[in-house]
């Protein structure tokens, strides 16, 4: 434990920092999963509208400094090659 008062609010803050952080990676994940689940479902409007959440949901991370950028152009691009995939 800190024994200094700044160290102190240092945890707090930090472990604020890390629950928002995994929140946002969580939820990263969930639409991830959620737009191949609407790929595998084979319904067109449904992957369109999971695919437009899903690059917003990467943009966000990456604003939030949750992903580097080029992981989320990576991540955009095996997105929309499977978008593109789906829609033939």
């Amino acid at each position: 434990m800190p024994n200094i008062k700044s160290a102190e609010k240092r945890v707090k803050v930090i472990a604020t920092k890390t629950l928002r952080n995994q929140m946002a990676k969580s939820n990263l994940r969930t639409t991830i999963k959620s737009f191949d689940a609407a790929i595998a479902d084979a319904d067109k409007a449904a992957i369109e509208v999971s695919y437009k959440k899903t690059v917003k949901t990467v943009d966000q991370a990456v604003a939030k400094g949750i992903l580097h950028k080029n992981t989320a152009a990576r991540k955009k691009s095996t997105i929309a090659k499977k978008y593109a995939d789906a829609l033939k």
